[in-house]
C-alpha cells in the first residue's frame, strides 16, 4: 500500500528557511513521478515542483531560485527545500506521487489529478 508523509513543516519569519521530507512506504519513489503541492487558505491547491523518474524537474515561477526538490533513494524520501520564506508562501504543502506519469512535467505541475496519492500535508506559516 502506498503512503506518503510529509514533515518539516512550521512557522518561520520571512526570508527564513525550511525544508520539508515526504516519506514513502510501500514503493520505490524512484520508480513514480512525484510533486510538491501547497494550497493557502481559501485557495485552490497550486504545484510548487513536479520530478520525474530522470530526475528532471519543473518549478512553479514564484518559486523558482528559491525552493529546491531532491530525493535520497536510499531512505526513499522526498525532500522540497525553501529558502528566502515570503508570507505568500504560508500553506499546506503537500507531496504526491503516481506510477502512471501522465503528460509531461509541465502538465502534471498544473493538474494535480495527474497524481494518484498523497500525503496528510504539512503546515508552512511565513510571518512578515
Amino acid at each position: 500500500q502506498v503512503q506518503l508523509v510529509e514533515s518539516g513543516g512550521g512557522s518561520v519569519q520571512s526570508g527564513g528557511s525550511l525544508r520539508l521530507s515526504c516519506a514513502a512506504f510501500g514503493y520505490t519513489i524512484s520508480t513514480y513521478c512525484m510533486g510538491w503541492f501547497r494550497r493557502a487558505p481559501g485557495m485552490e491547491r497550486e504545484g510548487v515542483v513536479s520530478i520525474d523518474r530522470s530526475g528532471r524537474t519543473r518549478y512553479a515561477d514564484s518559486v523558482k531560485g528559491r525552493f529546491t526538490i531532491s530525493q535520497d533513494n536510499a531512505k526513499n524520501t522526498l525532500y522540497l527545500q525553501m529558502t528566502s520564506l515570503k508570507p505568500e508562501d504560508t500553506a499546506m504543502y503537500y507531496c504526491a506521487a503516481d506510477f502512471s506519469c501522465q503528460g509531461d512535467l509541465h502538465f502534471r505541475l498544473l493538474v494535480s489529478d495527474a497524481f494518484k496519492y498523497w500525503g496528510q500535508g504539512t503546515q508552512v506559516t511565513v510571518s512578515s
